[in-house]
């Protein structure tokens, strides 16, 4: 049998603090619902009227209805769980952390939270809180490489002395090459992108053609100077060098960061280096191109254009990237600032190596 429609009153202080839950996006959306059913209820809509409007149960209804008659708002939030989580003792931590830094698990190369829980014999939720405590994230894997240049400590401070005390009457251009880029065809349509629907592509390709990006970045502007050629050898970075002699005034040196690569140090480029004194080269550590400006340029390139660009062509790929660079340079060029001193730099490659060395002794 239906029950008998209950008539609810509440003060305008209680309906102004239910109204209050309810609009507050900081609201459990429990408590925010269970203030939606006393509101209602005293607006004159029967238990039937709730099911139907909120989706929810009779006995729902019911329940809340009866705990806001007894004890009124405070009676909406969950009453206090009976029992509490083990308590973790000290030693049970340290072992949690020793098995994290010094352990493997025979399932997996790596902790994850439930292995662990699994291992130590605790819940998730413990596992997660020693882990945040001491900001441990065995799920996570960073890569590095030291470099072995001889001379790193010299070219890390004559670099980052450029990039942070620019010379006078002189431009500072980091200079690179993104070899190989591919004219990539999806080989049906993309579907587009709707409500409720992100972007769709098929995961294969057709490769139609490679092409070679030379680009320089200017640090002082942020522009950038770009050359697309079909090769990459020691004549295209002799013609991009030519290019950006044409491009820069004549009484303006020019200081030129580029790595190592074999085709920047060959004897006709050496030559022609001798015969144009205004350019400087400032080589960059062995293994250290993170040293590199335009690296992080590339990786805009990378990311906004040629990732999710289709080329049915390599003209189509050589067009989208000299938009791309000319885009850049009208919209989104800035001054490139550096904040780490050469000092700073140093010592830290100095505690990884340290440390790189302590593992390699105890064989961690």
């Amino acid at each position: 049998m239906a029950r008998n429609h209950e008539k609810f009153t509440i003060t305008d202080e209680q309906r102004q603090e239910l109204e209050s839950l309810v609009r507050s996006p900081k609201t459990a959306q429990d408590l925010a619902s269970r203030a939606k059913i006393i509101l209602l209820t005293a607006s004159g809509k029967t238990a039937e009227d709730l099911v139907a409007r909120l989706g929810t149960t009779l006995r729902t209804i019911y329940r809340w209805r009866k705990r806001f008659k007894e004890h009124g708002i405070q009676g909406l939030t969950d009453r206090p769980r009976s029992g509490q989580p083990k308590k973790l003792t000290d030693a049970a931590v340290k072992e949690v952390l020793r098995m994290t830094v010094e352990c493997i698990p025979y399932e997996a190369t790596h902790w994850s939270v439930r292995l662990m829980a699994k291992a130590a014999k605790i819940t998730t939720w413990q596992v997660r809180q020693i882990w945040q405590a001491v900001d441990l994230k065995p799920h996570r894997l960073k890569n590095f490489k030291i470099s072995n240049d001889p001379d790193f400590a010299e070219k890390v401070i004559d670099i980052v002395g450029l990039y942070m005390r620019p010379p006078e009457n002189a431009a500072v251009f980091s200079v690179d090459e993104k070899t190989q880029i591919q004219a990539l065809d999806s080989t049906q349509p993309m579907l587009a992108m709707r409500p409720g629907q992100i972007e769709r592509r098929t995961h294969d390709y057709k490769r139609n053609g490679t092409t070679n990006l030379y680009a320089a970045f200017d640090i002082l502007t942020g522009q950038v100077l770009g050359r697309t050629t079909k090769r990459h050898r020691a004549r295209e970075f002799l013609g991009f060098l030519r290019q950006i002699n044409r491009a820069v005034p004549v009484e303006v040196d020019l200081h030129v960061i580029l790595d190592n690569s074999s085709t920047h140090k060959t004897a006709e480029v050496m030559e022609w280096l001798n015969a144009h004194p205004r350019f400087t080269f400032h080589f960059t550590p062995t293994s250290a191109s993170w040293l590199n400006a335009v690296e992080s340029w590339f990786g805009q390139l990378e990311r906004r254009s040629i990732h999710r660009g289709v080329c049915t062509s390599v003209k189509d790929l050589r067009d989208e990237i000299h938009r791309f660079i000319k885009q850049h340079n009208k919209r989104a060029a800035k001054p490139f600032t550096w904040t780490k001193s050469a000092a700073v730099i140093l010592e830290k490659i100095e505690k990884v190596s340290k440390l790189k060395d302590e593992t390699n002794q105890t064989g961690h």
